[in-house]
């Protein structure tokens, strides 16, 4: 069976996963191809800074996980397609007790797939919202396979800055309260995944137990 993740540069091992998709500005048959980010060096190392929200009216999200709660602001103004799909797989649950499946300390932490191992999607996919925003600790950004237009569920949040993944998956969101959270997602002990040789499997299992709307201006519309 064929893995799905985010593609760059090479340097080191290939990993699986495939990712989130837009109500709207969605292609209805999901991308499975072969892909994925290789692990560069961060830019530099990221200390925590204040948060200041981008957009007033943007949505927020709570996601609670094995080690405590984030929030994060939604970029609706940036890429509405990947916000409005994630808000409306969050509303019906798809997003709870899902497994964090691939960590890698210094780049980032991938979650979102129905399967737990990268190989999953929603059943659609979403158009790329690429921009200029910058990939740095606390960005949610979508994975996705080499297709630019094959981002479904998945998603990342980085650890540090990581410049070689900018304007080249679609960041759309950023972490406003728990770095406390992300400190020890971090810093779980990881193993190698015998299906993709990685050493970046959490080696006790680490979960995104649920997914809250803290805030939505818009009016709910369902897929």
């Amino acid at each position: 069976m064929k893995y799905v993740f985010m593609t760059f540069l090479a340097v080191m091992i290939m990993t699986t996963m495939a990712c989130g998709g837009d109500d709207q500005s969605s292609s209805k048959k999901a991308d499975n191809s072969d892909a994925k980010p290789s692990v560069k060096p961060s830019d530099q190392k990221a200390e925590p800074e204040a948060y200041v929200k981008r957009q007033a009216d943007n949505p927020e999200i709570a996601i609670e996980t094995s080690f405590g709660t984030m929030k994060f602001e939604l970029f609706r103004d940036v890429a509405p397609g990947h916000v409005d799909s994630m808000l409306a797989r969050a509303r019906e649950g798809f997003y709870d007790s899902l497994k964090i499946f691939r960590v890698i300390a210094g780049f980032m932490a991938q979650t979102g797939d129905p399967m737990n191992v990268g190989m999953g999607n929603a059943g659609y996919n979403l158009t790329a919202e690429f921009s200029d925003l910058p990939h740095k600790r606390g960005t949610l950004s979508m994975a996705r396979s080499q297709q630019p237009n094959s981002a479904s569920c998945q998603f990342f949040i980085c650890f540090n800055r990581v410049s070689h993944l900018d304007g080249k998956y679609t960041v759309f969101g950023q972490m406003m309260e728990g770095e406390d959270v992300l400190a020890r997602l971090e810093a779980v002990k990881v193993t190698k995944n015998p299906k993709t040789g990685e050493n970046a499997l959490p080696a006790e299992d680490v979960y995104m137990k649920k997914m809250t709307i803290l805030k939505d201006n818009k009016p709910e519309k369902s897929k």
